[in-house]
């Protein structure tokens, strides 16, 4: 538990003083940003500090009832003592698993995309149902969800939608969530009622903070306006405010058409850019990730990393830990939880 293994109070608190000692210094205004960054390491690490002295406070409280209760044997105090390592438990789980978002932008906002695969309308009907899943995942996080781009289905669902969901270590929670995600049903859209199979890609990218320099030659984007729509084609704006770019070399592709201005969808889209160049860079130092865009497998059979049966049973399935979930609307209502502890625990080995 991590009581005793991945946290190191006597260490947190030696971080803390020699970044406090860092603010004390005279010149320490001189850059804003950089300012700004320490005073965030030194709030998030004195948060985590007085997190972990309150669960060890309510350990040894439960430790000295414990004690009371095998010398006077009271039944009501069992019961609270009962209620209280159930609460502790979910709350020492949480802790341990905001401690392993250590890596570099965990703690950051992410930059989430959906791109249904193969299966027309059927799939494009499927990313509406995950983009409606990742919402209220964020919502019960108390994250707050923007829209920075949004592209309507020809007859249902979404062709394609970028979020911007804000909260602390979204990004590092959202990275589990990377990869092809399978729907199995009997379609609505399907008059024979028969079973179909859909896929939607989803990406996901830390939103990277403006002190954070990524080299974007001018000479690999292009870049096109065009006028924003909203969900049923109607238009949101009059001019071509929305704004696409290109990178040419490693083929891709961002859209921002959230502002009405063109000039403030340009920097939106840059910031989206630098993000998703990021991610691929990581992409290509991790030996067991396909790296760049063009080597990623399909949006079809064989590349999913979980998959959502609802016909003839119902039931979420991870393929990446073998993890099965029987109640699938539970899922899709937004308790994407194991799958996400599962991966970041995943990772410590």
């Amino acid at each position: 538990m991590i009581l005793g293994g991945l946290f190191d109070l006597d260490n947190k608190k030696a971080e803390i003083k020699e970044l406090e000692e860092k603010m004390s210094q005279p010149n320490f205004w001189n850059d804003n940003d950089a300012a700004q960054t320490v005073i965030n390491q030194v709030n998030l690490l004195k948060n985590n500090v007085n997190q972990y002295e309150k669960i060890a406070q309510r350990l040894e409280d439960s430790l000295a009832m414990y004690e009371m209760i095998k010398e006077e044997a009271d039944e009501e105090l069992m019961i609270e003592l009962n209620g209280e390592i159930e609460s502790l438990i979910k709350v020492m789980n949480d802790f341990e698993l905001e401690m392993l978002l250590s890596e570099p932008y965990d703690a950051n906002n992410a930059i989430l995309e959906l791109h249904p695969g193969a299966g027309g309308t059927e799939s494009q009907d499927w990313a509406s149902i995950m983009l409606r899943m990742y919402q209220r995942w964020a919502e019960k996080r108390g994250f707050k969800v923007e829209t920075l781009n949004y592209l309507p289905g020809d007859e249902a669902g979404v062709k394609s939608v970028t979020l911007l969901i804000k909260g602390h270590n979204a990004y590092g929670y959202l990275k589990s969530e990377k990869g092809v995600h399978r729907l199995v049903r009997i379609s609505p859209f399907d008059s024979s009622g028969r079973r179909h199979t859909s896929f939607v890609s989803c990406e996901v990218a830390p939103e990277m903070p403006d002190n954070v320099e990524i080299e974007i030659n001018t000479e690999d984007i292009h870049i096109d306006t065009y006028r924003a729509s909203g969900a049923g084609g109607q238009h949101v704006n009059t001019t071509d405010s929305a704004v696409r770019i290109i990178h040419e070399p490693t083929g891709t592709v961002v859209t921002s058409q959230q502002e009405r201005s063109q000039l403030k969808n340009r920097e939106l889209a840059m910031k989206m850019l630098k993000s998703k160049l990021y991610q691929l860079e990581i992409e290509k130092q991790e030996a067991e990730v396909a790296a760049l865009r063009g080597e990623q497998k399909e949006i079809g059979w064989g590349s999913q990393i979980r998959s959502y049966i609802f016909h003839p049973y119902s039931m979420v399935k991870d393929h990446r830990f073998d993890l099965d979930i029987g109640n699938a609307q539970g899922v899709i209502d937004g308790n994407i939880e194991p799958f996400i502890d599962l991966y970041l625990r995943s990772q410590m080995n």
